[in-house]
């Protein structure tokens, strides 16, 4: 589909999606029975203990007493009786269903008892069962055994993790209607998992050493997708979400003493319209003779908009381009959409019989970024000026305009009016220091945040991790191959008795496709809060992460992603909506057909797949950054063409990141490129930010030398090396700690020594002292 069949899609991006969305996409469809036995396994117990009442009859008293008598039974040794208490306990979390009478009832007593849940203890309990399930060598074996693993190889695991996956979503939530007790637990559970007591790990760590052993292939059974979706919920609860980001970057600034953000970056993305390409002759003419009212000599440019429709057949034509790359570029019409032979035909005799508009037409005014200059960018333009008018340079001096023309002063002036001190430049600054005066400034203050915890603690198995998650990423890519060699992210989507009808296998399929979804979405909303908040707490630790995610391929990976139809991935309907919790539990369920799975829901696009496409552009953004090298990775990937075909999503946020990827790779590109897509490149001059110097539409760049590229990289990762050393290897022998050269107090110091020392000490004396020649000639030698 091209641009041309996409309507404007009412997008609004978010830290996560509603939150009875993001309850239902916990559970796959294979799972739907076992609703039913988490209620019976409660009603059983439930009913002995209540006297026929019902549990929301009950008063906070009576519940605590139930659920306390309920913890009681996660003690007991007997393995099926624990699993039956657990989901007892899972019932509750999900919202006593069999007792509500429609959706929101469920997901208000889901709430309730999710907060009641965890001022009685629960969360601690599951994590000790948790622990103990992950160390089960029995369930990993008998795993390992087997041909083909399903959903009764992870069932233990599976009712645990659901309940604490309730447990932090319905908590993380917040509500105006909350009672005051609620916001204090939200509260403390959110400093219970950002700071763990007694020198233990954090519990997000704990679900990264999960992902790395279900990918070292030790614990295939581990349901990825309740991990994932779990880890992601947790980051998100314990770090922050976008917003959060946004205030701690303000409130960092002010600390820092730097002057305040520009603009709300939020608000200025929610604000901005995706790009309308003309999608017929009619519009296309309107548009010209808009042109043409506003400025006098728009005439070439009216031609160049008849040129881009004949050129966009041809869009990464650059100067050194062969035959296969244009015939493999045909299938790319980028933003200005496909239009077929006829209606190219149709749109030359009809330009002239139109007339133009009577309606004034409205620009909008000004353009919605602030420009930002670097000191650097200032730097080179002094050193250009200097050497063109004077002969020579004054190195990194910003202030000496001596010999210069009036002009170039103004110039100067003007960039430092719109001069931007970034946090991550004044971190830089004073790592330097840092390094270059360790005895002067002393020892650093290092702020105990929730983010500087948690790198700390990922910090030796950080490369690990990154790959264990890319490879999940990959083997949920929709355009991978099945492989042998590629992990079965399957496990815990499978039934244990495969289809037999039709009817079943499609559902399977919906459910197989849903699930390979929703994993792209919690890996790529947990990398890309990773990034953000670790490039806020210190820059190393960012281009820490950035740099294994880039030795571990990621820039391919997001690429291949987006080598698809891209369109038909965000209106995908992998989705049974009367079988979505909660729904499925209150509603009597219709009988499903062939026809109805193929119909779908009547939704314009796929929430879950847009929110995945723009954060793994935005994290594909903060990777090539500033980065030469990795800009040159996206030349040489081919990405132009790629790209151009995500431009067709006409979504705001979506185009803005895929701009921004063009624009730092059209110097490179070549002249053609740039003459055939020229709608490509008024796009990006409207909608991305402005830094003044930047000739990213030429090909003059003084930084783009490729001998510098594996320079660039090894000098970052001298840097980050030497930040991870210097402030998390904390040796007991430094050669800065003082040392005693008094022989006195050193023959006189006590030494503890073992008991059986002093039976064997004559025997030790006469080995290693009496019977060893002393080579004095040696020891004069090295005096």
């Amino acid at each position: 589909q091209g641009s041309v069949d996409c309507p404007n899609l009412e997008f609004e991006y978010g830290d996560a999606d509603g939150h009875g969305a993001e309850l239902a996409e916990l559970y796959s469809y294979t799972e739907e029975p076992e609703l039913g036995t988490n209620r019976r396994c409660f009603e059983e117990d439930f009913r002995a203990q209540a006297q026929g009442r019902r549990w929301l009859e009950l008063d906070e008293a009576q519940q605590k007493a139930y659920v306390m008598r309920l913890l009681d039974g996660l003690e007991v040794v007997d393995r099926d009786k624990r699993l039956r208490v657990a989901r007892a306990i899972l019932y509750l979390a999900q919202g006593v269903f069999g007792d509500c009478a429609n959706e929101g009832d469920v997901l208000h007593w889901s709430r309730h008892n999710s907060f009641l849940l965890y001022r009685l203890g629960t969360f601690t309990a599951f994590l000790e069962l948790l622990n103990m399930e992950i160390d089960n060598s029995q369930a990993c074996s008998s795993a390992l055994r087997k041909p083909a693993i399903s959903l009764a190889d992870s069932t233990e695991l599976r009712v645990l993790l659901s309940v604490m996956y309730l447990m932090v979503e319905n908590i993380r939530v917040e509500r105006e209607t909350d009672p005051p007790e609620w916001k204090t637990c939200r509260e403390t559970f959110r400093m219970e998992l950002s700071f763990p007591v007694h020198a233990e790990e954090p519990f997000a760590l704990l679900l990264f050493t999960m992902v790395t052993k279900f990918c070292s292939g030790h614990a295939p059974h581990f349901p990825m997708k309740k991990v994932l979706l779990l880890l992601w919920k947790v980051l998100l609860f314990t770090l922050g979400g976008f917003e959060a980001l946004q205030a701690m970057q303000v409130r960092k600034r002010e600390e820092l003493g730097l002057p305040p953000l520009p603009e709300d970056s939020i608000q200025v993305m929610r604000n901005m319209r995706a790009a309308s390409p003309p999608t017929c002759s009619i519009e296309l003419t309107e548009q010209q003779q808009q042109q043409k009212r506003g400025h006098r000599s728009r005439r070439p440019l009216m031609k160049q908009d008849s040129l881009d429709i004949y050129n966009e057949r041809d869009p990464f034509k650059n100067d050194e381009a062969g035959v296969d790359e244009e015939e493999n570029d045909d299938v790319d019409s980028g933003i200005e959409g496909e239009l077929d032979l006829m209606e190219r035909d149709a749109l030359i005799p009809a330009m002239p019989a139109q007339r133009p508009p009577i309606e004034r037409v409205s620009f909008p005014k000004g353009l919605p970024w602030a420009p930002k200059v670097r000191q650097k960018d200032i730097e080179h333009f002094l050193e250009a000026s200097r050497n063109k008018f004077i002969g020579f340079t004054l190195g990194q001096d910003t202030e000496t305009l001596i010999g210069l023309p009036r002009p170039i002063h103004e110039s100067v002036k003007t960039l430092k009016q719109h001069k931007y001190v970034s946090i991550s430049d004044v971190q830089i600054k004073n790592e330097e220091e840092l390094e270059r005066c360790p005895m002067s400034l002393g020892e650093e203050e290092v702020q105990e945040t929730p983010c500087e915890i948690l790198y700390r603690a990922m910090l030796y198995n950080l490369p690990q991790y990154m790959i264990a998650l890319l490879k999940i990423l990959l083997a949920a890519a929709p355009t991978s191959k099945a492989k042998t060699d590629s992990i079965n992210i399957l496990a815990d989507v499978l039934p244990e008795e495969m289809p037999i009808t039709v009817l079943q296998s499609m559902k399977l399929g919906i459910d197989v496709n849903r699930h390979k979804e929703i994993i792209v979405k919690s890996i790529s909303a947990l990398l890309l809060l990773l990034l953000k908040h670790f490039k806020l707490n210190h820059i190393y630790q960012f281009e820490y992460v950035s740099q294994h995610l880039v030795f571990a391929n990621c820039i391919p990976l997001i690429l291949k992603f987006f080598n698809q139809n891209i369109m038909s991935y965000i209106t995908a309907k992998n989705s049974i909506s009367v079988l979505d919790y909660p729904r499925c539990t209150v509603c009597d369920l219709p009988e499903l057909t062939a026809e109805s799975l193929e119909a779908g829901d009547n939704n314009q696009f796929c929430w879950r797949n847009l929110f995945s496409c723009i954060n793994l552009l935005r994290i594909l953004n903060k990777l090539t950054k500033w980065k030469h090298s990795r800009t040159m990775m996206l030349v040489v990937f081919k990405s132009a063409p790629i790209l151009k075909r995500a431009l067709k999503v006409k979504q705001a946020m979506m185009q803005l990141y895929v701009l921004k990827l063009l624009k730092i790779q059209t110097k490179y590109l070549g002249r053609q490129w740039r003459k055939s897509n020229m709608k490509t490149m008024s796009a990006i001059y409207q909608k991305v930010r402005h830094r003044m110097n930047d000739d990213w539409a030429y090909g003059n760049d003084i930084d783009a030398r490729p001998w510098d590229f594996q320079a660039e990289e090894c000098t970052l990762r001298a840097n980050i090396e030497a930040f991870n050393s210097r402030r998390y290897d904390k040796p007991q022998d430094s050669e800065f700690a003082p040392v005693d050269n008094c022989l006195q107090s050193v023959l006189g110091q006590r030494l503890e020594l073992p008991e059986d020392f002093h039976y064997s000490y004559e025997l030790w004396l006469e080995r290693e002292v009496f019977s060893q020649p002393i080579r004095w000639e040696e020891l004069l030698h090295y005096q």
